[in-house]
């Protein structure tokens, strides 16, 4: 790159992964708006946690920490709940969305719910999300790369930011993004460079981390990839595995642990290449293993995610020549 070329679609997002724990810090501090989002999940007990793309997997991961504390929680696809409306009752509605822009957005916002207490988590202090309903907004405007890196961790922050103030302790799950690295052997990255078809896995928080990285994977590698819950992996599409197919398993400490060793066993007997970034405390068996501290919860979820993120664009990186320039989607989707 000259000095006056353009940074390319890596560059882009290694700038956003560098910056991502130290807006996380200053958006988990800054966000006073959590208070009050969280008063009224207290007061209705009932959430109803609405996105797109990425954002929807990031509700799809903190649901279960609400669900912890006894909040009926759900997460819809934002365009489904356009077409087919849950059914009216008093809840609380978050809507996620690092732009605040795009159509589903504006268009459930133009709806009339009158039982439904509305809030967005958002990047974007201008969009029409920010307008629209009191927010919570990340700090650092919206991430300038194609694919989400930053706005995914910054979006978890908001949740945790709501969290806090429901009983979690979200600082502690916050400090595991900061945890040493952990270095990722270029002979993983060599590997699923090599296979067909990437499965992301995990079970609870987990899941929706797995769902996360493989719409990242497809928008930088542009190949198809599967994420699939831990149990529903099980049901039926173990029948693809083979060697040419990986698994990258997802792993807690706690109950998922026993589930993710019989796991792991099974794919390994397909003769699938497996890896597991494992905090489960035990040593899992995989072909290869990147170990962490153990942790579970959104603890997990924060301390696995940045590696995550690097294998991710480090394979991509590896299987098309300019991954990260999107070549038929556009940032922020505004047809429905």
């Amino acid at each position: 790159m000259t000095a006056t070329s353009p940074p390319t679609g890596l560059q882009r997002i290694a700038a956003e992964m560098a910056r991502q724990g130290r807006d996380a810090d200053i958006t988990f501090a800054q966000t006073r708006a959590a208070a009050e989002i969280a008063a009224d999940i207290g007061r209705t007990g009932r959430l109803l946690l609405l996105g797109m793309g990425g954002s929807h997997w990031v509700n799809r991961t903190a649901l279960f920490a609400y669900r912890r504390l006894g909040i009926e929680a759900q997460a819809e696809v934002l365009s489904e709940a356009l077409m087919v409306p849950p059914p009216t009752m008093p809840r609380t509605a978050v809507l996620t969305s690092q732009s605040g822009d795009s159509g589903e957005i504006v268009k459930y916002l133009a709806t009339p719910k009158p039982q439904e207490n509305r809030f967005g988590l958002t990047l974007n202090e201008t969009g029409a999300l920010a307008r629209g309903v009191p927010c919570l907004i990340a700090h650092g405007g919206m991430e300038k790369a194609f694919a989400a890196t930053r706005s995914i961790v910054l979006s978890h922050t908001l949740h945790l930011a709501i969290l806090s103030h429901l009983g979690f302790d979200s600082a502690a799950a916050l400090a595991r993004l900061h945890d040493p690295e952990v270095p990722m052997p270029d002979e993983i990255i060599r590997v699923l460079s090599t296979c067909r078809t990437l499965i992301f896995t995990g079970r609870t928080e987990l899941a929706g981390i797995a769902e996360s990285l493989m719409l990242a994977f497809t928008e930088l590698a542009r190949r198809p990839a599967l994420g699939l819950e831990g149990g529903q992996l099980r049901h039926g599409p173990m029948e693809m595995l083979s060697p040419d197919i990986a698994i990258i398993m997802l792993a807690a400490a706690g109950e998922d642990g026993r589930h993710d060793a019989s796991l792991l066993a099974a794919c390994r007997a397909t003769g699938a290449r497996t890896v597991v970034f494992d905090a489960s405390g035990d040593t899992l068996s995989a072909d290869h293993r990147i170990g962490f501290a153990p942790a579970s919860g959104y603890g997990a979820v924060m301390a696995l995610l940045p590696s995550l993120l690097h294998m991710v664009v480090q394979t991509a990186a590896r299987l098309v020549p300019n991954a990260g320039e999107p070549v038929h989607s556009q940032k922020v989707t505004r047809a429905l």
